[in-house]
């Protein structure tokens, strides 16, 4: 018998809505002993029927799979897996030769609550972000190689990092399916080796596609830098747009040292570009090149609320030293990609930011994430990367 458990009166109110998060602070009673993981039932005050999910131990206690009373089965899996597959190809992707690389599955926006996958041309890399979804990763594993047949070449689990410290699980990433296949993929033409088994996240930030390709429209004749670069995505946007000069910054010297392979694969020797290794806030307090094109792409500076306040004081630090880096008449781009951060209040970091740097600044783009990045409707918190592009005085 499955475990039941109930909600304190009114708390029902934001599953009615379709919000696809339980907090622990809106259970009443649990009935049962149920494991980190395991399938639950939620029923209203009232005992009448709300949803089916993943229960975790922790404030969000509860990740729902479905609002319709039936278990979610194989088959459920199976339908949920077709209808994200079929997003893709209805907004243009498989079978494009100029982008092989794109968010297959991503959690709430597919209505798969802790999962996500990302295609890598013939790569699927499966990571986990609750024990319940890391429970079912063979079957999903075998749902994708009955859906996608040969355009599936391999699956990678990676889900160690990603998975909640308290789980009592001990994850080893490694292949479900198949081996190391090759590892260039293709993105607007442009060329990246990816990294799934040792790079951050998946292997690449395929969420900042669109946002590349919009840099490239800024980036002629200019002096760009690339500020926590990772691999370098941004700058060989920047450089296959003709970019004067282009230097990439990032604290790790294996990202650095792929982003010159990156550099090499797409433009053989390449003078135009240098990468340093370095802390972001290092770099800026020691160059004295000024740059007329600045991209600060940041790791999430809160992964939780109670992180919030610190993340803002350093997104406005990272962004005043950036603007006073900046020439007149320059462009920065500007990101977070913390779900903690709101756009307000990472606007409102920028903003002053910009008073301390004593610059004026327009706004010439409001940025998010991509279509494969879908943002559910009922679960605002799915839209967590926020972008700016300012026009800097």
């Amino acid at each position: 018998m499955s475990t039941k458990i109930f909600l304190k009166s009114g708390k029902e109110q934001s599953i009615k809505r379709l919000h696809p998060w339980i907090f622990s602070g809106a259970i009443k009673q649990i009935q049962g002993s149920p494991k980190e993981g395991d399938l639950v039932q939620v029923f209203d005050n009232h005992s009448d029927f709300l949803a089916w999910g993943h229960y975790q131990p922790s404030s969000i206690a509860v990740r729902i799979l479905t609002f319709e009373n039936q278990i979610p089965d194989r088959q459920f899996f199976r339908q949920r897996i077709i209808n994200a597959i079929e997003y893709r190809r209805r907004v243009g992707f498989f079978d494009n030769p100029e982008t092989n690389v794109f968010r297959l599955i991503h959690g709430e926006g597919d209505g798969l609550s802790g999962l996500v996958v990302d295609y890598y041309n013939g790569t699927a890399v499966f990571q986990a972000h609750s024990v319940g979804m890391y429970l079912q990763k063979d079957m999903i594993a075998e749902i994708l190689l009955e859906l996608l047949g040969n355009q599936i070449k391999s699956i990678y689990d990676k889900s160690s990092q990603t998975l909640p410290f308290k789980a009592d699980i001990t994850p080893v990433d490694g292949y479900l399916f198949g081996k190391q296949s090759a590892n260039e993929v293709v993105e607007h033409g442009r060329k990246f080796e990816v990294d799934w088994e040792n790079g951050q996240k998946t292997g690449f930030f395929i969420d900042q596609r669109e946002n590349r390709l919009l840099l490239a429209n800024y980036s002629a004749g200019k002096r760009v830098c690339n500020i926590f670069g990772y691999t370098g995505g941004f700058s060989i946007y920047a450089l296959s747009a003709g970019a004067e000069l282009v230097h990439t910054v990032d604290v790790s010297k294996l990202a650095i040292a792929q982003t010159e392979r990156n550099v090499q694969l797409n433009f053989g020797d390449c003078p135009r570009h240098k990468g340093f290794a370095t802390d972001a806030f290092d770099f800026f307090a020691q160059t004295t090149d000024k740059y007329n094109v600045i991209i600060l792409d940041p790791p999430a500076f809160a992964k939780h609320q109670s992180a919030l306040n610190n993340a803002l004081q350093g997104y406005k630090r990272i962004n005043q030293r950036a603007l006073e880096q900046i020439e007149p008449g320059g462009i920065l781009f500007t990101f977070s990609c913390s779900q903690a951060v709101s756009k307000d209040d990472f606007r409102k970091a920028v903003f002053a930011a910009s008073v301390n740097a004593r610059r004026n600044v327009r706004i010439l783009h409001q940025l998010s994430q991509p279509i494969d990045h879908p943002i559910g409707m009922f679960h605002p918190e799915s839209e967590y990367l926020k972008g700016l592009v300012l026009y800097v005085e």
